[in-house]
């Protein structure tokens, strides 16, 4: 098959790298990509949200199968233009889409079909947003509606903070029309997870768990990034809670939104909060994570383009999800000043020396090829990955690769998986 794979993330050298491996994949292409994927795909400089380019491209190049990574194509709507097209692809439609598009969205839906999930209001003006703020108390959370590149998020620990999120967003507009609306949560407490589900519309198998770190400091400090590091699986989802998690959680999603007229295809990503053995969904997305996939993927011993295929077709009741018995942690290597402003252009080394240790992957983020060498040009990097018996021997291994990089224009969290050794201690 001629496969198109969209994005140009670490996620996507992840996919990249999974998909390659697949008999059935003949020939790989990545638009737009970065420097690692173009080692094992063919790179075409077309943006992920060009969908008019994406479109012809992928007739031109007569691609048999495409599959998406990034957020905001899906919810611009690029799978209903393929299929217009006669092209296949995975992913949700514009309609589907808006369960990441829009925290109302999700929101209505939780409260449609009895899916457990924090207490909300909903507000476009912000005196009323604070007054409510105010009714309810600190801790609260803050959140743009719309798509705000993981950064439109304020968890609160003050009225006065929360209403300075409000002014943000609403009066400041950070973050344009994704910001035109609001939602206010309840603060949940308890640990948070990652929970994947693949979907073919009525379907859906579990993908894999895993937790992320989003805070830029170590210890859980700082502002929230798109993600510093992660591990998998998640050791609070134990077998049991998975099954619950799917009978709660993504089959009355997945039931419900057929219901509701928008049938759901594609990756089914819960952020969840739970305590105390029981879950909550604190948001959905609906494509992998970042830096999840970079974990998920190379735990998974089954031929995931067979499976992403077998999805695409509605065949996913007869698939079978297999995985190693092992660990994996992913370091995510930042620009320094990240998330704030940061500086492009610096030079990267010894990444060739850092994959040589077997079960270590150095999949690219933001990366270019500049006269031989390989250039920072993004905020995330890279994402060093390691697979092993046990988290720790995952972890001493991915810092092990860390060390041997050399790049003194990044930083990184040094303390990858803390709260599943803290658990364990």
């Amino acid at each position: 098959m001629n496969v198109l794979l969209v994005g140009s993330g670490a996620r996507e050298h992840a996919l990249a790298w999974s998909m390659a491996r697949s008999p059935l994949c003949e020939k790989l292409f990545c638009a737009p990509g970065n420097a690692g994927i173009a080692e094992i795909a063919e790179t075409a400089t077309i943006p992920a949200d060009d969908i008019d380019d994406l479109v012809s491209f992928a007739r031109e190049r007569k691609i048999d199968f495409v599959m998406v990574g990034p957020e905001a194509p899906l919810v611009q709507g690029l799978v209903d233009e393929l299929r217009r097209n006669n092209v296949r692809v995975l992913g949700p439609t514009k309609a589907a889409a808006q369960l990441e598009g829009s925290k109302n969205f999700t929101k209505e839906l939780c409260r449609r079909h009895g899916i457990p999930t924090a207490a909300y209001g909903r507000f476009t003006h912000a005196e009323a947003a604070k007054s409510y703020i105010r009714q309810q108390g600190a801790p609260i959370v803050v959140k743009a509606d719309g798509l705000a590149a993981g950064k439109g998020v304020t968890v609160a620990m003050t009225e006065e903070e929360a209403c300075a999120a409000v002014d943000h967003i609403l009066v400041d507009r950070a973050f344009g029309d994704a910001g035109a609306e609001l939602i206010i949560e309840e603060f949940l407490t308890g640990e948070e997870a990652s929970f994947f589900a693949l979907v073919d519309g009525d379907t859906a198998v579990c993908l894999g768990t895993a937790q992320d770190h989003k805070r830029v400091g170590e210890g859980d400090t700082g502002p929230n990034t798109g993600g510093m590091g992660a591990y998998s699986p998640a050791p609070i989802i134990t077998p049991a809670l998975e099954q619950e998690i799917m009978a709660t959680i993504i089959q009355p999603t997945v039931q419900g939104m057929k219901k509701d007229g928008y049938p759901f295809t594609g990756i089914l990503f819960a952020g969840l909060m739970i305590e105390k053995g029981k879950a909550k969904l604190l948001e959905y997305n609906v494509r992998f994570g970042d830096p999840e996939c970079q974990v998920l993927l190379p735990r998974l011993k089954s031929d995931l383009l067979e499976l992403l295929l077998a999805a695409e077709k509605g065949t996913l009741s007869d698939a079978k999800v297999e995985w190693r018995d092992e660990m994996a942690l992913c370091v995510v290597m930042a620009a320094n000043g990240y998330p704030g402003a940061y500086e492009k252009g610096s030079a990267i080394r010894n990444l060739h020396q850092a994959c040589a240790e077997k079960g270590v992957w150095v999949f690219h983020a933001g990366t270019s090829h500049v006269d031989n060498q390989i250039m920072a040009v993004g905020g995330r990097v890279l994402g060093v990955t390691a697979r092993s018996e046990t988290l720790k021997q995952a972890q001493e291994k991915a810092y092990r690769a860390v060390e041997r990089i050399d790049w003194p224009d990044g930083f990184y969290r040094r303390d990858i998986a803390w709260r599943a050794f803290a658990a364990k201690s």
